[in-house]
């Protein structure tokens, strides 16, 4: 093993740590923003706690489809990783599948010559 490889493992596991850090902030920052701005409403619109019950779901439901989109991006990400790493890059790597997309779409198409 190099030493470009055990720097490449160890940026993918910081990545990884990144991304799960992001989760538990967005599971957090979610419901707080949504409850700072049914309290400012409710302030200035004199409507009780109903702004703030109001966007504190809103902002649990958004909080949970981060975490979802986020949970999801690092799945795809590891799994992607996985299958580099078993040998099966070529059937998992978007480059390759692009450029093979893009050689077959520079053939010229073929039409019948016939009237």
């Amino acid at each position: 093993m190099s030493f470009k490889d055990i720097l490449r493992q160890q940026q993918s596991g910081m990545e990884a740590l990144a991304t799960t850090g992001v989760i538990g902030l967005h599971l957090v920052s979610g419901p707080l923003v949504g409850f700072a701005l049914g309290y400012g409403l409710d302030y200035w619109l004199g409507t009780g706690p109903w702004g703030k019950l109001i966007f504190l779901m809103i902002g649990i439901a958004a909080g949970f489809l981060n975490v979802y989109r986020d949970t999801r991006h690092l799945l795809k990400k590891m799994a992607a990783e996985d299958a580099r790493r078993k040998g099966l890059a070529a059937a998992a790597d978007p480059v390759a599948q692009q450029t093979s997309e893009t050689s077959s779409d520079a053939r010229p198409e073929e039409h019948d010559a016939r009237p």
